[in-house]
């Protein structure tokens, strides 16, 4: 999966992003053929990790392995964090 198509008002949103220093300006664009990349200088690892998890949990997706959660925490009705494979290998009490 590439860098994502970008209007000229989405590249503005991501320049008032970037000027505020929120995190949802960390990425790759495509404007005109160019390629607009914006990421931390001395980003860890760690940090990728936690991008990626709070991204794969916003979507619905398993934080593993990043396949689609279809099923619910009854209490509070948001997805799982993990799919059935990955929740099957869960020690449960």
């Amino acid at each position: 999966m590439g860098p994502e198509k970008i209007a000229v008002e989405g590249l503005k949103r991501v320049f008032a992003d970037l000027k505020a220093g929120r995190e949802q300006a960390v990425g790759a664009w495509l404007f005109k053929g160019f390629r607009v990349q914006v990421s931390s200088y001395h980003s860890s690892g760690a940090e990728r990790s936690a991008r990626l998890y709070r991204k794969r949990r916003r979507e619905g997706l398993c934080v593993r392995c990043g396949a689609k959660v279809t099923k619910r925490n009854p209490r509070t009705g948001t997805p799982y964090r993990l799919c059935e494979n990955h929740r099957k290998k869960i020690d449960r009490k």
